[in-house]
């Protein structure tokens, strides 16, 4: 009865929904406070009914209801509580079925925001609302995940063991938050371009929504790089894997959204770009749906194979973005180019950084997309991987990093570039003494990678270098200091803690990725593998029973070759019964910012006759840097979002007496 009524209940959502976005529009063409309110009502119960929906999902995969045919191809009675739970996320039906929850709930709370202009307000829960009917239909008519199963299996066939992780739980929830968050960037731009109005107000109304969506994005995107790192055993959090470019791509759109944004707010220029900018970001994330869903490519991440809704899933692309960029390349040549700027300044860095960054998210682009049209025009296969990302997406990269502490040191119109220098002198001697020592340190052939470090150093201390320079550190009595530091901005600390983060990060990721060291050998109980200043010895191996699974468990120990500093791990190999599936389970060793990373493989034959394993062992130094430096940028957005500047609500201007 309650999958009934999930049923039910998902199809008065998508009825909401589509009363929502036509009370919206007739509510607008005809300025009808009334029929607004309606719409306001109508989009609200449609997130109420999405929920409940969701709601209804959940306590079907809870109960075990395998008359469900969602939970009989995804969940399992042996299988713990956590994971069945995010089994209703976990395939293609119930991931589409978070989207449309998200989607609707953005929805409801665009529809009730206070502050934005009638018009405004009402087209952009029209386009809203569209959006959400689109996504909505699809769910209801090609993948309801309400569907029931005649006769129902006795047993269901559980999720994929690969998924099974506490950080792969709370990753679609995250990276969802921010995929469908840009939708209401998207609508607000829609609604701007409709009704003709881009100026400072609206990049203040577009910069939280921005701001939350990139936030969530990183912590989404932080969490799916740490699962593959300690599950798939493979050694490594990122390989340019299509699906993870899906979501590389918005992320990129969205960082440079979020500096757009301000130029826009701040001085009223960019608005073309930053509308461009709006609709590019959600487009992406559209794209990045298809990718993981239509079967087009071949990912651990993904979700279906299923061309026909895969062509769905385009056809929405095609519609949803079409008629933006259309409506934006009718309106574009309308919008005036706002505050005039020098080619010094804080709006002349933040040009720059757009440029580099959405090239760089074309490079991405490019490089994700070409083998599928390759293959599709020529039936050709290729693979496109590290080395192109390498050559063209680093040197973007490098470029945007280069002159990211800058900007903020520069005033706004015109800015003094000597002063400046005088501000990050400090930071630039702190960057080359860290690039000079990771070259002594090591050999000329490392030399990219004390480049990289020296960057990583210089995004750091120009963070701190802004703050210092904020609250007159070291020019100013300490009570005036204190008082500064007081009274400092959220926005401004969580502008720090992101440049920093990301500084944080490009250190653990340059050292991580030039001076790991893998060992792997076949070894019995007492053979030793050793990896950069660890010795690993496998003391024993055994058979453990978990709640679904069997596994052989290693037993090793991890210690400095003089046998100090000893921990044990236990790396598992586990056999999933239901389904056939082995997969591994990681011994992470936290050395501080460095990991011992050991992966236990197959039995085998010793060269004595005993029976031997293989272990493969990598030493990856100052790794724990990489997911530190994505949960700063995360807590950086965060904070931004405490600062009530953003809760402000803007002044309207005054019109003109008569």
């Amino acid at each position: 009865m309650i999958v009934e009524a999930g049923a039910f209940v998902l199809i008065l959502s998508l009825v909401l929904a589509m009363a929502a976005t036509g009370l919206a529009l007739a509510g607008r063409l005809r300025l009808s406070p009334g029929l607004s309110g309606a719409a306001t009502g109508a989009m609200v119960g449609s997130a109420g009914a999405a929920a409940l929906a969701f709601a209804a999902l959940i306590y079907a995969f809870v109960v075990s209801d395998f008359s469900v045919s969602n939970v009989a191809a995804n969940s399992h009675t042996d299988k713990p509580m956590l994971y069945k739970v995010a089994a209703a996320w976990g395939s293609h039906e119930g991931s589409l079925m978070l989207w449309c929850l998200v989607m609707a709930g953005f929805g409801a709370v665009l529809a009730l925001g206070r502050g934005l202009p009638f018009r405004l307000r009402t087209s952009a829960t029209a386009a809203q609302g569209a959006l959400t009917t689109l996504f909505l239909a699809f769910a209801v008519l090609t993948s309801n995940p309400f569907n029931r199963l005649d006769p129902a299996p006795v047993q269901g066939q559980s999720l994929n063991p690969l998924l099974q992780d506490p950080a792969l739980a709370a990753h679609p929830p995250m990276l969802y938050l921010g995929y469908v968050g840009f939708s209401v960037p998207f609508a607000l731009a829609v609604a701007a371009l409709a009704e003709g109005r881009v100026d400072a107000a609206w990049g203040r109304w577009v910069r939280p929504w921005a701001l939350a969506s990139w936030a969530f994005l990183t912590a989404g995107i932080a969490l799916g790089s740490f699962w593959a790192y300690y599950e798939l055993g493979w050694g490594g959090w990122w390989f340019w894997d299509p699906v993870e470019n899906a979501s590389f791509m918005p992320w990129l759109a969205g960082a440079a959204l979020l500096h757009s944004a301000v130029v826009t707010e701040r001085r009223g220029a960019l608005k073309a770009w930053t509308v461009f900018l709006a609709l590019s970001a959600f487009s992406l994330s559209i794209l990045g749906a298809f990718l993981v869903r239509s079967g087009v490519l071949t990912s651990v991440h993904a979700f279906a194979v299923d061309p026909q809704r895969g062509m769905v899933l385009l056809g929405i692309l095609a519609v949803a973005a079409g008629a933006a960029f259309a409506l934006f390349a009718w309106r574009a040549p309308t919008l005036s180019g706002g505050g005039v700027f020098a080619p010094v300044s804080r709006e002349a860095t933040l040009v720059l950084n757009n440029i580099f960054l959405a090239a760089a998210a074309a490079t991405v682009l490019l490089g994700t997309l070409y083998p599928l049209m390759l293959e599709a025009a020529t039936g050709q296969t290729i693979s496109v991987g590290p080395p192109y990302f390498d050559l063209t997406f680093s040197p973007l990269l490098a470029a945007a990093l280069l002159i990211l502490p800058a900007g903020p040191l520069l005033a706004w119109k015109r800015g003094d570039l000597r002063g400046v220098g005088q501000r990050l002198i400090w930071a630039a001697l702190a960057a080359l003494a860290a690039g000079l020592l990771t070259l002594a340190l090591h050999d000329l052939g490392k030399a990219l990678a004390a480049f990289g470090v020296a960057l990583g150093v210089w995004l750091i201390a120009g963070a701190l270098s802004e703050v210092a320079e904020r609250v007159r550190l070291f020019r100013a009595p300490w009570p005036e200091v204190r008082r500064r530091t007081l009274g400092l901005p959220m926005g401004a600390w969580g502008t720090t803690l992101a440049h920093a983060g990301l500084g944080v990060f490009l250190l653990g990721a340059v050292v991580e990725t030039s001076f790991k060291i893998e060992a792997q050998g076949v070894v019995s109980p007492g053979g030793v593998v050793q990896a950069g200043p660890y010795a690993v010895t496998l003391n024993s191996v055994g058979v453990v029973e978990g709640p679904n699974y069997l596994a052989e468990q290693g037993r090793v120990t991890v210690a400095r070759p003089d046998g100090s500093a000893a921990r044990d791990l236990t790396p598992e190999r586990r056999f999933f019964p239901t389904g056939g599936q082995t997969t591994t389970e990681v011994g992470l060793d936290f050395r501080g910012l460095d990991d011992v990373y050991v992966v236990i493989g197959e039995r085998r034959a010793g060269a004595d006759g005993q029976q031997a394993w293989s272990l493969r062992v990598h030493y990856n130094p100052w790794a724990r840097l990489i997911f530190l430096g994505a949960a700063l940028m995360t807590l950086g957005g965060l904070v931004s979002l405490a600062d009530r500047r953003l809760r402000t609500t803007p002044v309207q201007p005054r019109k003109a007496a008569a």
